[in-house]
């Protein structure tokens, strides 16, 4: 378990590691993270899909969480349960930054300079999304997250909710053993009880209703992006 420490003073971005930060998951504390939780119910059903959110420098939590309201410190259904830390040499805008304090190269256009800082990009995310109505289908907390990423250029950007709910689950760790019991425990629970109650009618409208939902998204993701909003 990461030990704690005071978040009051932060280093400049570009000059340290984020890895040199201290996640505290007692604290609901995650510097430069990406953070993940199980929904009610979805989950239940298809555990790989949760709330996720982005973490300022600080660690404190952001999440769009409802129509026109981005939630601050205070994680939507409940504590952290997988997350993963952006390294901040990935991200394209911030290491533009360091190469001009650097002397490396000049600005030709002006585009990355809106970018400063790692909180820059989830000010201006956040600022963007108060604006907007939610929706599961449309635009949803994955969509903030994204458009964060693709602000910050972390590996060249291009994220949408798709790319972003696989890099979670491919590369997300765990907080702690509690966390696995959290996330997969009702899932592990309601399948097997869907089985014995409904049998092979369960499993199908099940198996349906995967297709249909990841469909939706790789569909509005991949084929018309129109469809959700980043």
């Amino acid at each position: 378990m990461a030990i704690n420490m005071d978040t009051e003073q932060q280093p400049i971005i570009g000059e340290n590691s984020p890895q040199a930060m201290q996640i505290d998951p007692k604290r609901a504390r995650f510097p430069f993270c990406i953070v993940w939780t199980p929904l009610p119910v979805l989950s239940w059903l298809i555990p790989f899909i949760g709330h996720i959110g982005i973490c300022r420098e600080d660690g404190v939590i952001l999440d769009f969480a409802g129509p026109n309201f981005v939630c601050v410190d205070n994680f939507a259904f409940g504590s952290v349960t997988r997350y993963l830390q952006i390294d901040a040499k990935l991200c394209r805008a911030i290491s533009f930054l360091a190469s001009c304090r650097n002397g490396d190269q000049h600005n030709q256009n002006g585009s990355e300079l809106d970018i400063l800082t790692w909180d820059d990009a989830i000010r201006k995310s956040t600022l963007e999304f108060q604006h907007h109505s939610y929706s599961l289908f449309t635009c949803n907390c994955h969509s903030f997250v994204a458009n964060n990423l693709n602000r910050l250029g972390f590996n060249g950007g291009r994220w949408n909710v798709v790319s972003l709910a696989v890099l979670i689950l491919v590369k997300g760790r765990w907080v702690d053993k509690a966390s696995i019991v959290k996330s997969l425990l009702p899932f592990l629970i309601v399948f097997p009880l869907g089985l014995v109650i409904g049998g092979w009618t369960f499993l199908k409208f099940w198996a349906m209703f995967i297709v249909l939902l990841v469909g939706w998204f790789f569909i509005g993701s991949y084929c018309f992006k129109v469809l959700i909003q980043l």
